[in-house]
């Protein structure tokens, strides 16, 4: 095989919704959003110098909004030959209200979304499910990024396709990168979820999670608890986002380090906070830092990024 000279192939598979910022009934600003693709755009924006190649797998439908997403994202530098136009779907959509102290409240409408439907393919001529766009590609995939979400909104057939292509990636010296976001109301119920994170936990590389979220998916335990089962973890690489209290990051078979925040003066919008960080956290370390330099290069960005309105900054703040 050839080595390809451009940089490494990432791509992130989820959900992007449209986005109406405001008060309800008042005036609402039309965005989009999504945790994985904040990821992706901010992954583009900080790789693009090093040549990094990152796509976005997703499904939307054939309508207008799903167009013009497209056309946003290419403008972002994303890659779109992994995103299903499912016919008859369309975007999910949120609501998002922003109180003084920047902390944000929503409301979804995303059941019948077209992310959703990814992984539903018709059968071959001898009945097998035909790949997805993102299956199809396995071979030319250096990192697979997915979050929480991604597995929630997937359903039980969606999940177990995911798993058998993280499986596909790390026996071919892939990575696989999981992102804990971590919402009980996408979930039958915390058991479920705690069975499918063990599961995706067993399989990737890296893991970056919020302690809060670990702390909810555990049915409250504490920050202290928390940390135990994070250490424990399967997992070469974990990453442990505490809000402003310092980043802990470890290694396999090393200490945990820890990487102060950048205070803040005024939040303006916690949006994307962990979203940023990932995504110039993952952008080092496949530039070569050290972890606890790319956890410094992560926390940089979210300071910057929770200073403006909205998922994903202007492109000129960056």
């Amino acid at each position: 095989m050839v080595e390809d000279p451009r940089g490494p192939r990432v791509v992130l598979l989820g959900e992007c919704m449209i986005e109406l910022q405001g008060e309800p009934f008042g005036t609402l600003q039309q965005s989009f959003g999504g945790d994985t693709l904040n990821t992706a755009v901010y992954l583009a924006r900080c790789g693009r110098a090093a040549g990094l190649r990152v796509d976005y797998a997703t499904g939307l439908g054939e309508d207008p909004f799903s167009a013009v997403l497209l056309q946003r994202w290419a403008e972002e530098g994303l890659g779109l030959d992994l995103v299903r136009r499912i016919p008859g779907r369309l975007p999910g959509l949120y609501q998002i209200t922003v109180d003084a102290r920047g902390e944000r409240s929503f409301h979804y409408w995303r059941e019948q979304a077209a992310a959703r439907a990814y992984f539903d393919t018709a059968p071959d001529a001898d009945g097998r499910p035909q790949p997805s766009p993102l299956e199809a590609a396995a071979e030319a995939i250096d990192v697979l990024y997915v979050s929480g979400i991604t597995l929630a909104i997937l359903g039980e057939a969606g999940r177990t396709r995911l798993l058998a292509l993280a499986q596909r990636l790390r026996a071919r010296g892939a990575q696989v990168v999981f992102d804990n976001n971590y919402r009980p109301r996408l979930w039958p119920d915390a058991a479920t979820a705690r069975l499918w994170y063990a599961r995706l936990y067993a399989l990737c590389t890296t893991a970056l999670l919020t302690l809060d979220d670990e702390q909810a998916l555990h049915g409250g335990i504490t920050a202290e608890a928390a940390l135990d089962a994070a250490w424990a973890l399967p997992v070469a690489e974990v990453v442990v986002k505490r809000g402003a209290e310092p980043t802990a990051v470890r290694l396999a078979g090393q200490p945990w380090q820890t990487v102060a925040t950048v205070p803040v003066a005024r939040v303006v919008d916690t949006t994307a906070a962990g979203d940023s960080f990932g995504a110039a956290y993952l952008a080092a370390r496949l530039a070569g830092a050290e972890p606890a330099a790319a956890a410094a290069a992560g926390n940089a960005l979210a300071a910057r990024v929770i200073q403006h309105r909205g998922a994903l900054m202007p492109r000129e703040a960056d």
